[in-house]
């Protein structure tokens, strides 16, 4: 009898891995195993309960997500958190034969040229935001880098630009759009006439939607056995303007408010343009979900989910906040 391969996806109910559960399940079927893991599972923080867990599965390949995550404001608040949790739970993660991980375009050095690709990630200093989480992340990168050279191990790692999409993380200091979608329902549940938003809307971004970046994943994982990293984006026309975003986010949420901007907050990087022509050599014309169309889905799962969205209501009995 043929041996299925066992697949283990560390941050199997966060907002990439369940993204991943969507594609498994809407695909075509094959002779593998799938098993998500959430915080429930294991806190991969811990040495003992990750080997513990890979012990009980035994998994040929894993697609790692798993990462203490959060927007400026929580990045720039718990910097030691930041490097300390992400830096045990990537080394505790790293025991199979292949391991596709996810890092961030967020990352990459502060002051460089655009746009960004590839060879640019460890040039300069992250920017002083997010600087825990950064210098964490890179480590991932030449830690898989690493045990290929010495073990022949087929880790790599993939670097998308900013996500939103279903059953993300909405808890204080989230990242941009699930703030942003939860800013503007509090705004309408309130009847507010005026909405207030950090920052100058000014900055830029290239956003992905999560299904697409599983996709990309998913191959990666079945197709993709090169040491090169690649960054997974729509192309550079698609870069938005966040007050555009914001605008966006509001008019189909049937806001009808005022939006202002509080200037005296941060903006964090005005843009972080990425090349992905790398990926387009290796995946051809992928398409990518439209903003407009990605949003519709998100908000559509938001409101159906009331009461059942991370970060919002009841706390978890694991210490684990910010942990997908």
């Amino acid at each position: 009898m043929k041996k299925h391969t066992k697949i283990l996806v560390t941050g199997g109910s966060g907002l990439v891995g369940s993204a991943i559960q969507w594609v498994i399940h809407n695909g075509v079927a094959s002779d593998e195993d799938w098993v998500f893991l959430s915080s429930a599972d294991a806190d991969l923080r811990n040495y003992n309960e990750t080997k513990t867990i890979f012990e009980e599965h035994r998994p040929d390949k894993v697609i790692h997500t798993a990462a203490r995550v959060g927007g400026v404001f929580e990045n720039s608040l718990r910097m030691a958190d930041f490097v300390r949790d992400n830096l045990a739970i990537d080394q505790n993660v790293l025991r199979v034969q292949k391991v596709i991980s996810c890092l961030s375009t967020c990352i990459f050095p502060d002051k460089t040229s655009y746009p960004i690709n590839e060879d640019m990630l460890h040039d300069g200093p992250p920017h002083p935001s997010n600087y825990g989480y950064a210098y964490a992340k890179r480590m991932l990168h030449i830690s898989s880098q690493a045990y290929r050279q010495q073990y022949g191990c087929q880790f790599t790692c993939v670097i998308p630009t900013n996500l939103y999409g279903p059953n993300d993380n909405y808890s204080e200091g989230c990242h941009f759009i699930p703030g942003m979608i939860k800013r503007v329902a509090q705004a309408k549940k309130d009847s507010a006439s005026v909405m207030v938003v950090p920052g100058s809307g000014r900055a830029q971004r290239q956003f992905v939607y999560s299904r697409d970046l599983a996709r990309a994943m998913v191959w990666a994982l079945r197709s993709y056995d090169e040491p090169d990293t690649f960054i997974v984006s729509v192309d550079a026309d698609q870069e938005v303007l966040i007050k555009d975003v914001v605008a966006m986010v509001a008019e189909l949420s049937a806001f009808e408010g005022e939006i202002q901007w509080d200037t005296a907050k941060t903006d964090g990087q005005l843009r972080k343009t990425a090349d992905n022509s790398k990926m387009r050599a290796l995946l051809g014309d992928f398409q990518f979900t439209s903003l407009e169309q990605g949003l519709k889905e998100t908000l559509a799962w938001y409101n159906a989910n009331q009461g059942h969205i991370r970060g919002i209501g009841p706390k978890p009995d694991r210490a684990t906040t910010g942990l997908l």
